[in-house]
């Protein structure tokens, strides 16, 4: 037997419950994998308060992301004792998920842990460090250089953005960071950002365009930072959008786009192509400092995992919330 964190629906609205399970529980995916550790996402957030239509059906193991060592395999590319990430693929929204002491997973969504990574560091940086490290892949192909400017990162106090922010700081891009907590600057400055911008003052409407500040940006945001941003961009600059925590919609005009040369790119870590999602995680072992791990993880057991959740969804968490299903 052992422990998961399960959504149930009554009545329409999500209850979440720590239950004991028995591996013949799980789905008949071909990997079983003891879970180490899982990471607290904004999505996860929605899913276990129930807040968004994430999850399709209950009852439900949440938790889009895990790492761990296998222990059982029918499929031939994973031997028992192997360290795996798995990440993305509508787990803990279609698919049982992380928040448990075992998963089982179809061997399509596992990466093999980089040599020189473990568990905690992999789900230290988690799906959102993921993102981050493809945000910033992408602004490299849209030919964005240190050289070329500063690069503004929106909501760099959440999880993709700090992760952002200091692999940006790293690479030695100049960085600056949108947030709404004046108390998160010493923080962000520990990161590497350099200028600090108010949330307010960059979600006040914009005309189609406003004077040239970026080079690059990566917005986690959506709606009407977004589209300010936009309308900031120097010629020929990248954005890449991978969030919407402000809000899905887009209020802007094609101004950016066909007199400045912006390109808008967007970012996916849950469809990912496997060849990417690769290099990626081994770039984060060279590209994200060691010392913001340390200063961005905070650790959460089980029943922890609802209040946390709660505290997520209200924009209460900074940095990322590391999740050990064995606390």
């Amino acid at each position: 037997m052992f422990n998961a964190l399960v959504l149930e629906q009554e009545e329409g609205k999500t209850l979440a419950a720590i239950k004991q399970l028995d591996l013949s529980d799980l789905p008949d995916e071909d990997v079983l994998v003891e879970v180490s550790y899982s990471s607290l996402n904004y999505k996860d957030g929605l899913a276990v308060t129930g807040t968004g239509k994430i999850v399709h059906s209950f009852p439900m193991v949440p938790g889009i992301d895990l790492a761990g060592i296998v222990k059982e395999s029918r499929d031939p590319a994973f031997q028992p004792g192997d360290q795996v990430i798995m990440t993305g693929w509508s787990v803990g929204e279609r698919y049982w998920g992380g928040y448990s002491q075992y998963a089982r997973l179809k061997p399509e969504w596992l990466v093999k842990m980089p040599q020189g990574m473990d568990a905690a560091k992999a789900m230290t940086i988690g799906t959102a460090g993921l993102t981050a490290m493809l945000c910033v892949m992408a602004l490299e192909d849209g030919g964005i250089t240190p050289d070329s400017g500063t690069v503004v990162v929106t909501g760099a106090a959440g999880g993709v953005g700090s992760v952002a922010v200091a692999i940006l700081s790293k690479l030695g891009y100049t960085v600056a960071a949108v947030t709404g907590r004046e108390s998160t600057h010493d923080y962000l400055r520990g990161l590497g950002a350099t200028e600090l911008l108010s949330r307010a003052e960059m979600a006040e409407k914009a005309r189609p365009l406003e004077k040239q500040r970026w080079a690059g940006a990566i917005d986690t945001v959506g709606d009407a930072i977004l589209a300010r941003v936009l309308a900031e961009m120097d010629y020929r600059g990248t954005v890449a959008a991978c969030g919407l925590a402000g809000g899905y919609k887009l209020p802007t005009t094609v101004m950016p786009f066909i007199l400045r040369n912006v390109r808008l790119q967007g970012v996916d870590s849950v469809m990912c192509p496997i060849d990417i999602r690769t290099e990626a995680w081994n770039r984060l072992l060279s590209d994200l400092p060691a010392k913001a791990l340390g200063e961005i993880s905070n650790v959460v057991g089980l029943s922890e995992l609802p209040q946390a959740a709660a505290d997520i969804v209200a924009g209460k968490i900074q940095g990322r919330t590391l999740v050990d299903p064995n606390k």
